[in-house]
């Protein structure tokens, strides 16, 4: 029906921990919203709330070390991770695995407070004299602060260690009589502390804190979301046509290299589901999200394009890309982008945000070493020497080439791509051979170049 609103794209989120914990949090999470696969139910158990539509995705694991397969295995469909535990967590992050937000059930409020005040009712314990570990002193220290209890002889161990660190670090305190009780965040450290006689207290998530933790996960997603659809425009330029562009040059055959680049950006565009448009004789807008392009440049950091154009058509292409409220702003920002490329050439820094600030700024720029020929002039001077003298364009390939240097086809070919790279040359597009194989591939050597070389 015409104007009727579109329900939100639903939130995945991944759910990573012990069985039970995470069970507990897939049911609170059916209680208030979205969906929940809990281990036994059937898949895909639909509830509605009030909240934004999102589905919850268990990993149960049997010791905090299994985290980072879980999190491999439940993929990349996930937009963002709960872990049960802060240690589970940190083996995550330890292990390069995670590509999205991630955050974990808190136990330092409702769930430290709750274990203090079963310690307390226990009634054998010196809450004065106890060790605590995974939380941070801060928080331990302001738990006991509001129960009156002094702090003085509390030991805290903040780093999120295997069960096996954590549970040394208890026991070496009991057996010095420097603490009356442990408490853990872990149960695996609970059941070797029993096993040794140790009294041990187990800080377990309450509901509230289970609810809360929903809560920033969905809010994480929810923003990586808004992030990861931000308009970006890629501003694509063809230094060998801006050069053609410059000067007479047959026209058929910049056609054809037009062309060539064109379908090669379609095709590219095809893997981030962008779209391209050709703007002037040597320029390409492709509009695609942020998303797509952090997935096709790792994270900003190396140019789009730049590497299957050089291996695939044996040109170069500089590109700016550009984040904005608008697509103007987008291309503003990706067109000031390429100009700060071209003022200082780099791998970084070709990408601006909304505000036009770099995403990934460039490296800081080597001492400037004495000026030198560079060497595709030389090759270029050393082809023109060689070459008739007559007018028109001079057009060589690799086995010409070689053969007026004095070295072989591949190195040819070689000294051809790195004139191409230089704009000393561009590639014209392939002819059609009629005998199988690969056909010849023919440059057009820009002696004019030579005019404006610099001094020896």
């Amino acid at each position: 029906m015409t104007g009727q609103r579109q329900p939100p794209a639903e939130l995945t989120i991944g759910v990573v921990g012990p069985r039970d914990l995470v069970e507990r949090v897939m049911l609170s999470g059916a209680a208030t919203t979205g969906q929940a696969v809990i281990p036994g139910w059937p898949p895909g158990l639909s509830v509605t709330g009030t909240g934004p539509a999102r589905r919850l995705l268990a990993a149960a694991y049997r010791g905090e070390q299994e985290a980072p397969d879980k999190v491999l295995r439940l993929g990349s469909a996930i937009d963002v991770f709960l872990f049960a535990c802060p240690v589970s967590l940190e083996y995550a992050r330890r292990a390069g695995v995670l590509r999205v937000p991630a955050t974990c059930v808190p136990l330092s409020g409702s769930a430290l407070f709750a274990a203090l005040l079963r310690a307390r009712a226990d009634g054998r314990h010196d809450l004065s004299r106890v060790s605590v570990d995974v939380l941070s002193r801060g928080d331990v220290e302001d738990a006991f602060g509001e129960l009156g209890i002094a702090a003085g002889d509390i030991h805290v161990r903040e780093d999120a260690g295997g069960a096996a660190a954590l549970a040394a670090f208890h026991e070496r305190l009991w057996r010095r009589s420097q603490t009356s009780v442990a408490f853990t965040c872990l149960e695996s450290v609970a059941d070797r502390l029993t096993a040794a006689g140790i009294p041990v207290q187990v800080i377990r998530p309450t509901g509230s804190a289970i609810r809360a933790a929903l809560r920033t996960a969905t809010l994480l997603g929810a923003h990586r979301r808004l992030e990861e659809a931000q308009l970006a425009i890629v501003v694509v330029e063809v230094p060998t046509l801006r050069e053609t562009a410059r000067r007479p040059a047959p026209r058929p055959s910049q056609e054809e290299l037009r062309l060539t680049v064109h379908r090669f950006l379609l095709q590219e565009a095809q893997r981030m589901q962008a779209s391209v448009s050709p703007v002037g004789d040597h320029t390409f807008l492709v509009t695609a999200t942020r998303g797509s392009l952090s997935g096709a440049t790792d994270g900003f950091r190396v140019p789009p394009f730049s590497g299957r154009a050089r291996s695939e058509l044996g040109i170069a292409v500089e590109a700016g890309v550009g984040l904005g409220r608008t697509a103007q702003e987008a291309e503003a920002h990706a067109r000031a982008a390429l100009a700060r490329s071209h003022a200082a050439p780099g791998a970084r820094g070709f990408a601006l945000d909304r505000e036009g600030y770099a995403l990934v700024p460039a490296p800081r720029a080597p001492a400037a070493a004495s000026p030198s020929r560079p060497k595709g002039l030389e090759t270029l001077s050393r082809l023109a020497e060689k070459l008739p003298d007559e007018d028109g364009a001079h057009v060589v390939d690799a086995e010409t080439a070689g053969r007026l240097l004095g070295v072989t086809p591949r190195t040819a070919r070689r000294l051809l791509h790195t004139l191409v790279e230089e704009g000393l040359a561009w590639p014209l597009p392939p002819a059609r051979a009629p005998q199988p194989g690969r056909p010849r591939q023919f440059y057009r050597i820009i002696t004019e170049k030579l005019a404006h070389r610099p001094p020896q």
